[in-house]
């Protein structure tokens, strides 16, 4: 699990030392963790792995609202008063997730001000990804959206890395996340595979020229094949 990137606060160690009520779970890829509806009263952090939040309309559809990385909190709700759950948290491959009761984290928010500040700074950039999320299905096209949605699952423009392989993530999940169908994800994937974005070997590379995507608008508008770093 990696360090917060604002601070030397190791949330690996401290989240070792907390004994009070805390539990290591292991979930198989695809297994769920919490459905909507449930009730909750714990919060959790992914200590290996990766968790997939949808929500389901009252229809049956299915939106992927977020994915959460290793090192990130998920089913904070219930410290807002959220008796159940809003959404749907499933394992997107084999994790390992610390969950701690509502009491507990409360106790620490109050007592620990480095973990307060690591959690705080979690809440603000959940809460950025949102309003970005939101922007993005107001105002940008479905081939911006799969841009943005990639450089944010590689973490290019956030640490000093410029090719990135990201967990395999399917084309329907992405569909998902981002308002369109799998038939248009899987044609702009070819399309930006072809002009040197992404690389498919076995896994998913995202290179940071895929910027030019989410800065200048869609590919249809460039005739040169742009430069991989």
């Amino acid at each position: 699990m990696p360090r917060n990137p604002k601070t030397d606060f190791n949330l690996t160690a401290f989240l070792l030392e907390v004994g009070e009520g805390k539990s290591v779970l292991r979930y198989r890829r695809k297994q769920i963790i919490f459905a909507q509806g449930d009730l909750g009263d714990s919060i959790f952090c992914v200590q290996k792995g990766r968790v997939k939040l949808t929500v389901i309309s009252e229809d049956g559809k299915e939106g992927v609202v977020g994915l959460v990385d290793e090192g990130d909190f998920f089913g904070e709700g219930c410290l807002a008063g959220q008796a159940r759950r809003l959404v749907t948290a499933t394992a997107l491959e084999d994790s390992v997730i610390d969950c701690l009761p509502r009491k507990s984290m409360q106790r620490m928010l109050n007592t620990k001000p480095e973990f307060s500040a690591v959690f705080i700074h979690h809440l603000i950039t959940r809460n950025a990804h949102i309003q970005g999320n939101l922007a993005d299905l107001l105002f940008n096209t479905s081939e911006r959206r799969l841009a943005r949605t990639l450089l944010l699952l590689s973490h290019i423009g956030k640490v000093d890395n410029f090719d990135e392989v990201i967990p395999k993530i399917s084309h329907e999940t992405l569909a998902e996340m981002i308002g369109t169908t799998r038939a248009r994800v899987s044609y702009f994937m070819n399309k930006f595979r072809k002009m040197g974005f992404i690389d498919y070997n076995g896994s998913l590379q995202i290179h940071s020229s895929l910027l030019n995507v989410v800065l200048h608008g869609s590919t249809s508008r460039r005739s040169n094949r742009p430069k991989a770093h």
